[in-house]
């Protein structure tokens, strides 16, 4: 009798690995348990030089007791790190400084480049599949601050399809460092300070956030200072 099969099929303009559709169930249900915390611990690979970049930190608690893991996109140099090391890096760092209960994702999105800092979705969505699932388990939420357009869509169009479900609904974005807190106390985690500063802009103009940027030239400014001028010059005049 012949095997069952699917056929899955994908836009080729969208730039989407398909290898992850690929693999039969059959072998995934094989492979889920191979990997373990142990065998990342005992693992000799020296991951100094990423420990100084300082894009994926331990911090402290948010408010409903769970540690924080932060992500600092703009300091990941995704053009010299490859997907298997930056797997096994988060893999080490969970499992020697997190061992154990809940914890949640702090991801700053702040001024981060396509090319420069991202890795792409389908290698996030690689690394998480193959996180053990006590790890899965143990993560609940990520809080993702300052979300361009182009996030929210690719995620609102493609997660469903590229993340796992219980992953995407994991995810809370945070247009705003003020919302934050709501979630976690102040001192609690460190924001660098342009991300601090690239919120002080979303806030002044909060258009930014739909890449739209208004008045970019400050004519506004320019039209108000010639109106002043011009109230001068009728004084001198009179």
């Amino acid at each position: 009798m012949a095997e069952d099969f699917s056929v899955v099929v994908l836009a080729s303009d969208l730039g989407i690995d398909a290898r992850p559709f690929l693999t039969r169930s059959d072998e995934v249900d094989e492979q889920e348990n191979w990997h373990d915390c142990p065998q990342y611990l005992g693992d000799d690979e020296d991951f100094s030089d990423l420990d100084l970049l300082q894009f994926f930190t331990l911090q402290g608690l948010d408010k409903s007791g769970h540690r924080i893991f932060r992500i600092v996109g703009k300091y990941f140099p995704a053009r010299v790190v490859s997907a298997e090391r930056l797997k096994k890096y988060i893999f080490q760092k969970i499992c020697s400084q997190c061992p154990e209960g809940p914890f949640c994702l702090v991801y700053m999105h702040s001024t981060v480049q396509k090319d420069d800092n991202s890795p792409g979705i389908t290698i996030l969505r690689w690394i998480y599949e193959d996180l053990p699932s006590d790890i899965k388990d143990r993560l609940q939420v990520v809080y993702f601050i300052h979300p361009g357009l182009r996030s929210r869509l690719v995620i609102a169009t493609l997660g469903r399809l590229l993340l796992s479900g219980g992953l995407y609904w994991k995810i809370k974005y945070v247009s705003r460092l003020q919302y934050l807190w709501e979630e976690i106390k102040k001192g609690q985690v460190e924001i660098p300070e342009f991300v601090n500063n690239h919120d002080n802009v979303l806030e002044h103009r909060p258009l930014t956030d739909y890449g739209i940027e208004p008045d970019p030239f400050q004519l506004s400014e320019v039209q108000s200072s010639s109106l002043s001028l011009n109230r001068y010059e009728n004084r001198w005049v009179s």
